[in-house]
């Protein structure tokens, strides 16, 4: 077994080595991608889901109890708390924009469009 997982973040195509066991919110940290929290890693808040396609799920460890209740039927979406879930192999997750960012995108783009017809 390696002694070292590399995680890498989409869509920051951030990456970042990290040793076996690491949550994939200690590995974001370390590679300064943001993902949102407010429990402070403790499954409590729900606000630091990430997504892992089907063909990475083996590359972390099962979910635990706290996160199977949680997330319910996300887990076979590929939804994962990233305070959590743990590698288990070098994986690839990508991590949701925030929302705040998406609602400033979307006004920033709205205002482009009404320039671009005025």
């Amino acid at each position: 077994m390696s002694s070292q997982h590399l995680v890498t973040f989409k869509p920051d195509n951030r990456s970042i080595a990290v040793r076996p066991g690491t949550t994939l919110l200690d590995a974001s940290r370390r590679a300064r991608v943001n993902i949102r929290t407010r429990c402070g890693g403790v499954a409590g808040c729900l606000m630091c889901k990430v997504h892992v396609a089907e063909d990475q799920a083996a590359f972390l460890q099962p979910p635990t109890v706290a996160e199977t209740h949680k997330l319910g039927g996300l887990l076979s979406e590929g939804i994962r708390l990233s305070c959590q879930a743990r590698t288990n192999g070098d994986v690839t997750v990508s991590v949701p924009e925030d929302p705040l960012k998406a609602a400033i995108r979307k006004k920033l783009a709205e205002q482009q469009e009404d320039d671009w017809f005025n």
